[in-house]
């Protein structure tokens, strides 16, 4: 699979996701992340999550595999589970009562943002982007997506920044509050372990409360309202208009041998 854990004696696991070139989430890597992450709060053992990206190149993980959502190449029961299956993970994440951090090495677009800011805390490294860029592609970005988002940025420029669908250096998103620390490359994983023991110097109950109190009611929404929102998004990847474009996309990415068709590879075109 694509997904191992590795838990140390003090309670912190690292869950590390390779899935070369690009760490595209399909179905099967949606679930295997869903199957961890209920695993480490049922051990009884571990307080807190780091996860971050094994592969070769400086990408947390490229997002959304395009071709769960190309009506052509997919069905709507199956977009369903994808759509189902994806968002019940993020919603669990956001409210999990695990201590989380981030360690986003390089890009991290649309998907690997919305990982990444359902946790506690994320430290970036210096290079790569992060971002929801769904419009940048011809795609909406997803309701309980946008909540989060602008939980951390704020409104106004929270909007501003989704409906042009830009994508932020990692300084830009420090200072916007979606990142919390950025550090070298060399550094990014000592940071994370840094910032995850910190809070476990703390009791687990005052945290776990105070985090509920923030998170509980939208996280409850969006588990229960992404079945409806997987129906609408059908609706419109079914559109002529959104086959064409991400056809034209997945015509761009065959172009680049070896290379699975996820956000990343779009942001940059």
């Amino acid at each position: 699979g694509g997904v191992s854990v590795s838990i140390q004696e003090n309670g912190l696991a690292w869950l590390t996701v390779t899935k070369e070139p690009v760490n595209s989430l399909d179905l099967d890597l949606w679930q295997e992340l869903g199957v961890a992450l209920q695993d480490m709060e049922a051990s009884g053992s571990v307080r807190a999550i780091i996860i971050c990206s094994g592969l070769k190149k400086d990408i947390f993980t490229a997002g959304n595999d395009i071709k769960e959502l190309y009506a052509p190449l997919t069905s709507l029961q199956r977009y369903k589970q994808f759509w189902t299956e994806s968002n019940t993970f993020l919603a669990r994440l956001y409210r999990t009562p695990l201590f989380t951090v981030a360690a986003v090495r390089g890009e991290c677009p649309a998907g690997g943002c919305a990982i990444a800011m359902c946790c506690d805390a994320v430290v970036m490294s210096e290079n790569g982007r992060i971002g929801l860029n769904e419009v940048a592609i011809g795609l909406s970005v997803p309701q309980y997506w946008t909540e989060v988002f602008l939980r951390a940025v704020g409104t106004g420029r929270g909007e501003h920044i989704l409906k042009s669908g830009q994508m932020l250096r990692p300084r830009e998103a420090l200072a916007f509050g979606l990142v919390h620390k950025v550090v070298g490359v060399a550094e990014l994983l000592g940071s994370a372990e840094e910032l995850a023991s910190r809070a476990l110097e703390l009791p687990d109950a005052g945290r776990q409360a105070t985090k509920s109190f923030i998170r509980a009611e939208l996280s409850q929404r969006w588990e229960e309202g992404c079945a409806a929102e997987a129906e609408g998004a059908w609706e419109m990847l079914s559109k002529p208009g959104t086959v064409a474009q991400l056809r034209s996309v997945l015509k761009r990415l065959s172009r680049r041998k070896g290379t699975p068709p996820s956000s990343e590879r779009l942001s940059r075109m």
